[in-house]
């Protein structure tokens, strides 16, 4: 197959380029192992070019103020929807993820854009009643340069919607994209070209310990965001430090609870269960509920249904609107995924479904695996502990309250939590106790438009998709004025 993309080559400094390196990276179907495209070998020299490229920007852009911001990044955005179609097919190719919810990422990037084109004008400071006879007040200005190190599992969302609030705040941004699924990036690098001014909006494709790593430690780079693994996120955190005191935001890993009391429908809960585990790209979500704690009264019935359920999903070509599932997006999180399953099994949970290969002559390439699912797991055992970031849920039983408590909080993550039942009192005091920064109550999975989104403990440090982010990209400046009179 040939390329998707037309050119691969960077955005720096208003220019499409190839690398200092001269090197490319080829990007690999999951679903064929095929070669589809190519992607520049970035450097930290490619880096260094970004930021100062971004440095000398960001004054300029930041001064022709919020309605000028406003309305470049609505072109930006019209002109990400002119190219909808094709940023959807390579991404869907890239990733592995199938087209059906897929098809949303595109317009949520550009819907995350106009809204906080539209938050500019929040961007004010405060005056503070300190003394009676003098002023006192306070600005919020932009870092400068900002980055942004995007995952694998949805590109052109985090590279559109989760840099528009640092634009919108005046900055310019240098982004790394992800090392497994970078082709839409060059994409998004045409067109930004033509919507922004030269510098603001920078790509720099390339491996993490080369490119990532280069922007993690430059001096200039005051303000970093990531989403990822904790590990990697902890990894950047000491590296950063080592070179200058910066502004860190980490939207990290999750091992999220969905909690089933007693008294709610089992139907539901099935559906529901499926639809939290993010099937559709195959569990590659921080945000995926993949602890079902079920009641031990309804225990075995969900149990039964649901294994009947992920059975009977269709696991296919993500190119094809019938498939519920597509292939794990690389080589190296497919064989980490086949470690967690062969350690459950060790350690004694039991196999329900799944946790093999797809048969047929069309999985004979590609990182195939049923959508998996396993019963009686306990507390301890690892894929009840530790994020797989793969198609594995795990279901629990406890029988009262306090139980389900500490199994929820058990662990290191604190990302997201979803809570099911009829009853208020319970419902507000599990919400309440909790330790996730996002808990849905009665639904699972959504994201709200406005409504701040991170975790707690080692799921990561700030908050997305609220004015919470666009705020986190000024510096609050004070100023007191002296009156005469």
């Amino acid at each position: 197959m040939k390329s998707m993309v037309k050119s691969a080559r960077m955005l720096i400094g208003g220019e499409l380029v190839e690398s200092e390196s001269g090197e490319f990276v080829s990007s690999i179907d999951p679903a064929t192992e095929e070669v589809i495209g190519k992607f520049p070998a970035g450097t930290a020299r490619d880096v260094e070019k970004a930021v100062e490229a971004a440095e000398g920007s960001w004054e300029a852009w930041n001064g022709i103020g919020v309605a000028g911001r406003a309305e470049a990044l609505r072109r930006f955005g019209e002109l990400i929807m002119e190219r909808a179609d094709e940023l959807l097919e390579v991404e869907v190719r890239d990733t592995g993820n199938t087209i059906t919810p897929m098809r949303g990422d595109v317009k949520t990037g550009v819907g995350g854009i106009n809204y906080y084109a539209g938050l500019g004008y929040e961007l004010k400071g405060e005056t503070v009643p300190s003394t009676p006879n003098n002023l006192h007040l306070t600005l919020r200005e932009p870092y400068g340069t900002v980055g942004r190190i995007i995952p694998f599992n949805h590109p052109i969302l985090f590279a559109t919607g989760h840099t528009a609030g640092a634009l919108m705040a005046g900055n310019s941004v240098v982004v790394k994209p992800p090392e497994t699924a970078s082709l839409s990036a060059l994409l998004l690098a045409e067109i930004a070209q033509q919507a922004l001014p030269p510098g603001v909006f920078n790509i720099v494709t390339g491996l993490g310990p080369q490119v990532g790593a280069a922007l993690a430690v430059h001096p200039q780079v005051k303000r970093i965001a990531f989403i990822g693994s904790a590990r990697t996120g902890m990894a950047i955190q000491r590296m950063a430090a080592e070179v200058a005191v910066k502004n860190i935001t980490l939207e990290l890993g999750g091992k999220n609870p969905m909690i089933v009391f007693p008294d709610v429908n089992v139907s539901d809960i099935v559906t529901a269960a499926i639809q939290g585990m993010n099937f559709t790209w195959q569990g590659q979500s921080c945000g995926s509920t993949s602890r079902l704690l079920l009641h031990e009264s309804i225990y075995n019935e969900v149990v039964s249904q649901l294994a009947e359920r992920i059975d009977a999903m269709r696991v296919g070509n993500p190119m094809d609107e019938a498939s519920e599932m597509g292939a794990i997006n690389s080589q190296g999180q497919y064989e980490k995924v086949l470690r967690y399953i062969e350690t459950a099994k060790a350690e004694g949970a039991k196999l329900l479904a799944g946790g093999e290969r797809p048969k047929g002559p069309e999985f004979k390439r590609g990182f195939w695996l049923r959508p998996t699912l396993f019963g009686d797991v306990k507390p301890g055992m690892c894929i009840a502990q530790e994020e797989i970031f793969g198609p594995v849920l795990s279901v629990m039983k406890w029988s009262d309250f306090d139980e389900a408590l500490r199994i929820a909080n058990d662990v290191e993550y604190g990302l997201t939590a979803s809570i099911w039942t009829n009853n208020i009192d319970d419902a507000l005091a599990m919400a309440r106790r909790v330790r996730a920064g996002f808990v849905w109550v009665n639904s699972v999975g959504p994201h709200y438009r406005g409504l701040n989104y991170g975790g707690y403990k080692n799921s990561g440090v700030g908050r997305d998709e609220g004015i919470q982010e666009m705020l986190s990209y000024t510096e609050q400046k004070s100023i007191s004025i002296a009156l005469r009179n």
